[in-house]
């Protein structure tokens, strides 16, 4: 065994950089569920409530994933769980390729949200037992700002696809990149099963003993705070599906904006997200992770504005960065929900996070539908009232900054 503050700050950072890539393609690999979406609809001849509903088969993936992968991360180790995580959802977005019909797309995207689920989970368990407590809210920030650089990186590459006469399936051709790399993870990831990690001890487990970790999450104690958990994110994910999940298709048919600005407004708020996870990285290390929690405050306030005021195309992306800003106010949930927990449930708690889905999986289906009776914008605006519901749950929840660990 080795203590993880006994590992080179080399090989610390190396590991995580090595994260970082794999975390760049995760994050390219989901949004095209969202940023992708008119285009897959056009190209396959779906309804409005189809394309909607590939969200939920995502997600319904997700969840499973999650459940699953999480607890697997946490008996077989982080690193192992990794490989088999990136080859999985690098696989799976390659085969968008072969999708011809409805049918098909139903397994593509139920696949990849099963292998896209277990990564934030493992992500989290990597960095968590790599470094200590007091700078693991700028390490999440760090993680979510390629999370989004990743998204604008799409965003700008699918305008500039359409502006060189390109198909959007060529965006498809990432998937690639993981499954070459996956196996590199043994060499450059420490193997977390051998290592003490920060405010672990000696004596206490590094991988779970439990035949179901996941069953931990529900002893006396805890068993509220787990589900006051699991609906907040779930929250955060119905207001993301109404606002993120239509943006691109409101830009387009709503607000008129031709296909080859579509992707340059929407990066704009990506790089809002990427510079807020910074931000809220540093508060809630330097704050705690609960005042945090008003950065889904100011999302709500910035929605309607973004929906309903008239504004030049300039103005959307300046709207844009500023509830980017705000909606990265999650980025210190992965750190929070690992200090939460025991060490060794580290990515058993971080998989909570996509629990959430179970909340909002229905969404995209359901507001597709409202959408032929109601202006998308409406519907859209229902952002407001989850984030600030998330919020009221956010300020009642323990806080860990400044709190001895669990063992």
């Amino acid at each position: 065994m080795i203590r993880a503050e006994d590992i080179s700050q080399a090989k610390r950072f190396g590991a995580l950089a090595f994260l970082l890539v794999a975390y760049f393609f995760y994050a390219w690999s989901w949004n095209t569920v969202d940023i992708l979406r008119p285009y897959i609809k056009d190209s396959l001849g779906l309804t409005l409530t189809q394309s909607g509903s590939l969200y939920t088969l995502q997600a319904i993936g997700a969840i499973v994933g999650a459940v699953i992968m999480g607890q697997v991360a946490d008996k077989i180790g982080r690193r192992n769980a990794l490989i088999i995580s990136m080859i999985g959802y690098g696989g799976f977005l390659l085969s968008g390729l072969a999708v011809t019909n409805y049918t098909a797309l139903i397994g593509q995207r139920f696949g990849l949200g099963f292998f896209l689920g277990s990564m934030f989970p493992i992500a989290v368990g990597i960095y968590s037992g790599l470094f200590a407590k007091a700078i693991r809210g700028k390490i999440a920030g760090i993680v979510f700002a390629t999370y989004n650089a990743a998204v604008a990186a799409l965003s700008f590459l699918s305008a500039a696809a359409f502006r060189n006469g390109y198909d959007w399936s060529v965006l498809l051709w990432a998937g690639a990149v993981p499954v070459v790399l996956a196996i590199f993870a043994l060499i450059v990831i420490p193997d977390d099963r051998k290592m003490v990690p920060f405010d672990g001890t000696d004596d206490a487990p590094t991988t779970a003993q439990s035949s179901a970790p996941v069953t931990e999450l529900f002893k006396t104690g805890v068993a509220k705070q787990t589900l006051l958990l699991a609906l907040m994110t779930g929250l955060n994910f119905l207001a993301y599906q109404c606002f993120n999940g239509w943006g691109t298709t409101f830009l387009k048919e709503d607000r008129g904006i031709p296909d080859t600005a579509v992707g340059d407004v929407w990066g704009w708020l990506l790089i809002g997200q990427l510079v807020g996870s910074l931000f809220w990285g540093w508060i809630g290390d330097r704050y705690g992770r609960r005042v945090v929690g008003w950065g889904f405050i100011g999302a709500a306030l910035i929605v309607p504005v973004y929906l309903f005021v008239p504004m030049s195309i300039r103005a959307l992306e300046a709207t844009g960065i500023a509830y980017g800003i705000m909606l990265s106010a999650s980025v210190v949930w992965g750190p929070w929900l690992s200090e939460l927990y025991p060490p060794h449930l580290r990515s058993t708690a971080a998989s909570i996070f996509n629990w959430g889905r179970v909340v909002s999986m229905l969404a995209p289906l359901v507001t597709g539908e409202l959408a032929k009776i109601y202006d998308l914008p409406i519907i859209m605006s229902a952002a407001s009232v989850a984030f600030i519901a998330a919020a009221i749950i956010w300020f009642r929840l323990p806080e860990t900054v400044g709190v001895k660990p669990q063992h």
